[in-house]
Order: C-alpha cells, then structure tokens, then sequence
C-alpha cells in the first residue's frame, strides 16, 4: 500500500483534519470518519508530546496516518515525534530556503540529512530499526507551512529545497502577516495565494490549505483548484458546529 509521501508525489489529493484537543478519543472518532491524516497540533495547543504518542496510536488504530504541526522549527522535537510515531510533520513560519533545508536535515538520517538513530516506537523498540531505517526516507513526509508575506516573496527558493515534499498555506497567519487577519478575500491575500498556487504548480510541489469551514463544499472547491494536501477543519469546530447546530433548535434560531 502506498505511503501518504507517495501518494501525494503521485499527484494524489488527500484530505486531513486538525486536532486540537489533545485527546486521543477525539482523534479516534475522527480517524474513524475516514480522513486520510489527522494532525496533532502542538504549537497552538496544551498538548504535550506524551499524550501525542498515545494520539497517534488512536490514529494508526483506524487506518490514518499521524502527522504532527510542530512548535518550531526545531530538530530536537522533529527527532522525537517521528521517533514516537508520526509519518511526518509541518513545520511552521518556514520564510526562507535555509528555514527548509534545516527541516529537511533535522527530517531524515544520514547521509541525507542530520537526524540521529534510536529504537523507540517508530522502530518497534527494536525489532523494526532495519525495516525504520530503510523505508523511512521514501516514508518521512516533509510539509512547509507558508504563512508569511516573506515566505511568498522567497517561494522558488523555498520550493526549490529538495526534500519539502509539499506545502500548505496557513491562511490566518499569512493574512496577518500583512495586517489583515482574517481577511480572505482581500484582494492583496488573494494574490499572495494565487501566487503560491502558480510557483508550486511550476515547480512541481503538492500544495495544500487549511480550510477552515466544517462544510465539505468548502474542501471540494480546494481540491478543484488544484490543492493536494486539504486540511478540513478542526476537531473544536467539528464539534462546536454540531452542538451549535442542535441548541439553536431549542431557542428556535436555527
């Protein structure tokens, strides 16, 4: 069976949720619902890296794969979670082609890149370190989270890293970045985007955005312009939306 790296090198589009609860029953219940990864945020969450480990065995539970959205941009957490399980990671504020090169290396072992041998979950404590060793670079999904102006205006050089399998927009940061959180349509946030899908579509590299809507139409019109990696939604919203939804019922606004 192909790996979810493989699958999205082949042109495949996959779609994901976002766990922000840091509980591995919300993340079974989602696992279970069909998305193809789910990823464990730490860097806007309480979630600590022991209870991401039991999260991602809920994941694996369901046939899903366990991403992570890292802190930082930081080798020793990427050395840990992928240690303790998780199939890849995204790395936050990646604004340069050096912010890149540096996940890449903290992403895979010797001779490609920095990152340091263990026997922990990943290698079955063990038994699994040959096998671990020698699937783990066609296996290590590498993902730049694009959330800044200046990242858009270094895009080919970050792009052109070899190594960043694909790319996601984070649209709340990269609005911000020129003082209009949350402005989607503005028409300055609408040419950054357009010009993130023109750069990855000549270079080649999956692209990818987090919508934020807990509808589905929203996700469909993504994947038709062409987006790969298709964050939908979160488990919070999923489950506020529904609550939501059924108790404006009972004051009659719904």
């Amino acid at each position: 069976m192909p790996t979810l790296k493989q699958r999205l090198l082949s042109g495949e589009p996959t779609v994901g949720s976002w766990l922000m609860l840091g509980s591995a029953a919300a993340a079974e219940v989602l696992a279970g619902a069909g998305f193809d990864w789910l990823v464990v945020d730490l860097e806007h969450t309480a979630t600590t890296e022991r209870e991401t480990e039991d999260i991602f065995r809920a994941i694996e539970l369901k046939g899903s794969v366990p991403l992570v959205r890292l802190t930082s941009n930081n080798p020793d957490q990427i050395k840990r979670v992928l240690d303790s399980g998780a199939e890849g990671f995204i790395v936050p504020m990646v604004k340069s082609a050096d912010d890149a090169r540096a996940a890449v290396a903290a992403a895979h072992y010797p001779p490609y890149g920095k990152r340091s041998f263990a026997l922990s979950r990943a290698q079955q404590y063990g038994p699994g370190f040959q096998t671990y060793v020698d699937e783990a670079r066609d296996r290590t999904l590498v993902v730049a989270l694009i959330e800044h102006v200046d990242a858009i205006n270094n895009l080919d050089d970050i792009l052109a890293v070899e190594g960043i399998d694909a790319t996601m927009i984070g649209p709340y940061d990269l609005s911000g970045s020129v003082g209009k959180p949350g402005r989607f349509e503005d028409p300055e946030v609408v040419a950054m985007v357009d010009r993130y899908i023109q750069a990855s579509e000549a270079a080649g590299v999956p692209y990818g955005y987090h919508v934020v809507s807990t509808d589905y139409s929203a996700v469909e019109a993504k994947l038709a312009e062409g987006f790969a990696f298709v964050v939908f939604s979160t488990d919070t919203l999923f489950l506020g939306a529904t609550a939501r939804a059924q108790m404006q019922r009972r004051s009659g606004t719904a």
